[in-house]
């Protein structure tokens, strides 16, 4: 750990365990994707935090690359994101303290039953997307430098499939996963996707999964503390109830029991599970 961090931390304890309750610690504010919110497991969990410690979560979803914007404003008390390399660079810069993993699931490729594309079962998600470029089939990108967004740029990079200028196939969206779904649906275009809004999403029209199960499709999320060092005006103390909360037992215990039409989308991370 690096001095500076050092000294982000034992000031953000200090101020911690010196400042008393606030009035308003009825509620925190969190940051996180949209994955979380539109797929309902904040809808499960948030409840069960709020009956256990009577704080209640007001959630901002939007993309990760926004909520850790929103963070590094000092805007939020604390952060649920999936984007490892962004989340790293947050607390390097001192705006975030205490990340943990949380839980993962993981990313799959969807796309409409006719396959133009021919990707239908090929595993190797950076062979499916060079398939996909070649035939100029139609693609909805959520364009939101979200972690999903984040993911697929990654994946196209590697895929060594060119992006400059943003072919005319490949359409950009702005917008949650919940809509990108919405307009891949109307197009008949491929879309990536966590696979826990996708189990969630009833306008799937054509769509259906067409390549899972690679390794580097891999999703963790983290939770991570806005630091009160570097922004007092964030709520530390309620912020680090659902901070501990939700790598408890009683946490994990509610992230594992929520299930979508019977399907668990949400894992503890394997250094959490028991």
């Amino acid at each position: 750990m690096s001095r500076r961090n050092l000294v982000f931390q034992l000031i953000a304890l200090f101020l911690l365990l010196a400042s008393p309750a606030r009035a308003d610690d009825s509620f925190i504010t969190l940051a996180s994707t949209t994955s979380t919110e539109q797929s309902g497991l904040f809808g499960f969990i948030i409840p069960l935090f709020k009956q256990a410690s009577g704080i209640d979560v007001h959630v901002v979803a939007v993309g990760t690359g926004q909520a850790l914007a929103v963070g590094t404003r000092g805007d939020a008390d604390a952060l649920l994101v999936h984007d490892r390399a962004g989340e790293d660079k947050f607390i390097a810069e001192g705006h975030g303290i205490d990340r943990r993993d949380v839980m993962f699931n993981d990313f799959v490729l969807i796309g409409p039953k006719a396959d133009p594309a021919g990707v239908k079962g090929v595993k190797d998600a950076k062979e499916a997307l060079r398939q996909i470029a070649a035939a100029k089939a139609a693609f909805a990108s959520r364009g939101d430098d979200s972690g999903t967004h984040r993911m697929e740029l990654r994946l196209w990079k590697a895929a060594g499939v060119d992006l400059a200028g943003n072919p005319a196939w490949r359409k950009e969206t702005g917008s949650g996963m919940g809509p990108t779904l919405n307009v891949a649906a109307s197009l008949d275009a491929y879309v990536l996707a966590d696979r826990a809004t996708w189990a969630n999403f009833k306008n799937r029209q054509n769509l259906e999964i067409v390549s899972e199960g690679d390794p580097v499709l891999f999703n963790p999320y983290g939770s991570i503390l806005v630091n009160p060092g570097l922004h007092p005006q964030v709520k530390a103390q309620a912020a680090r109830r659902w901070h501990e909360w939700l790598t408890s037992e009683a946490g994990r215990a509610a992230i594992g029991a929520y299930k979508i039409n019977g399907e668990q989308v949400f894992f503890l991370e394997p250094a959490l599970a028991d």
